[in-house]
């Protein structure tokens, strides 16, 4: 399966994609808010995704992606990063992956063609769905927030006029 090779290929090359990555990420006008996530998780993040893409691509099920990535979601909402920064750096990781494998210049006869559209699909199939879920778990913590700050001053409150 050439789809395979070219995965393999990223999970080789992930500790040099997760370092470029994460600085176009947080160099970019258009994730301005992703320095409110810190470097080391954001590499971090990115690595663990990349080192394991095989299994998130083939093998894990859309319970799983919807864990990790209303967890995302929700993890920046209270970090304060935008959902339109948020969202454009799922985009960037996306289009920084198949720049990547364009540069490395496999993509020469028919069948290497017909992997390079089979990973693209997988890969914007596994994205698309990443991105829906992080843009509900950013919706359900900006919703949340609010009714958990004023719980815990009612509980601040009620604790201190304790007797």
């Amino acid at each position: 399966m050439v789809a395979l090779r070219l995965i393999r290929l990223i999970e080789t090359h992930c500790n040099e994609i997760s370092q470029n990555l994460a600085s176009r990420i947080r160099s970019s006008v258009r994730t301005a808010d992703m320095q409110k996530v810190s470097e080391p998780e954001l590499i971090a993040s990115l690595h663990e995704l990349l080192q394991h893409l095989s299994e998130w691509l083939l093998t894990k099920t859309e319970d799983d992606i919807e864990k990790r990535y209303i967890e995302m979601g929700s993890r920046r909402a209270l970090l304060g990063v935008s959902l339109a920064d948020s969202c454009w750096a799922v985009t960037m990781t996306k289009e920084y992956l198949w720049e990547f494998l364009q540069k490395q210049g496999f993509l020469r006869n028919p069948i290497e063609l017909y992997g390079e559209m089979e990973l693209l699909s997988l890969l914007n199939q596994f994205f698309d769905r990443g991105l829906c879920y992080m843009v509900q778990g950013h919706e359900q913590s900006r919703h949340s927030a609010p009714q958990q700050v004023r719980k815990k001053q009612r509980e601040f409150n009620a604790a201190a006029f304790v007797p």
